[in-house]
């Protein structure tokens, strides 16, 4: 099974929508196996809204956190305590797998363990999700570096939101990434806008 992980280089940089693309794209299953702030909703749910195949089979959460946190300070709160050995992969009859982590790659989950170990213990291949906000560059660089110096694959990267090309051609210089995708801004994200995304994503 191909394992796709959808990570950003922070929060709320649009790896819920990139991970609806996908799924719609390449009529995946899809799995969040860390979710905080579920008192909100969750991204499961999100995803499932935004889609329009029946292909797509959905996974329940290994940890499903109330608090709108870090994992890590989430499951304190709460009385729990994420073991990643107990996190394991959904059985599924699917050829590919979308799985979207929370937050960015050293987002904690414990005190010894972070996304990127969830990335590294399921031998998964990247896609990464930026934008363009003061400090991007340096964090998508550091994402980069911080994925490549524990030997993961980088899939490729998507630029989501409003373009800004001299960012945009410095993280490609360094990155050299073999696919690079765009998420325009849109005014609203609908099953259609999804759909519309999807067509372009699907040579991944």
């Amino acid at each position: 099974m191909r394992k796709i992980f959808v990570t950003g280089v922070g929060t709320d940089v649009g790896k819920t929508i990139v991970s609806a693309v996908l799924v719609e794209a390449l009529g995946a299953d899809y799995w969040k196996p860390v979710q905080s702030g579920s008192f909100h909703g969750t991204d499961t749910l999100k995803v499932k809204s935004l889609i329009k195949n029946e292909k797509t089979r959905f996974h329940p959460e290994s940890y499903l956190l109330e608090q709108n946190m870090s994992p890590h300070s989430a499951a304190e709160a709460e009385g729990v305590k994420i073991d990643i050995n107990r996190i394991e992969l959904p059985a599924s009859n699917n050829s590919t797998l979308i799985i979207e982590g929370a937050g960015g790659l050293l987002v904690p989950l414990n005190r010894e363990h972070f996304i990127i170990d969830l990335v590294k213990k399921f031998d998964c291949e990247v896609l990464l999700v930026t934008m363009n906000y003061l400090g991007s560059i340096n964090h998508t660089l550091l994402s980069i570096e911080a994925l490549r110096q524990r030997n993961i694959k980088v899939t490729g990267i998507v630029f989501n939101g409003t373009r800004h090309p001299l960012s945009e051609d410095i993280i490609m210089h360094h990155g050299k990434f073999n696919s690079v995708h765009y998420i325009n801004r849109e005014l609203e994200i609908n099953p259609n806008v999804i759909s519309k995304y999807a067509e372009a994503f699907k040579d991944i």
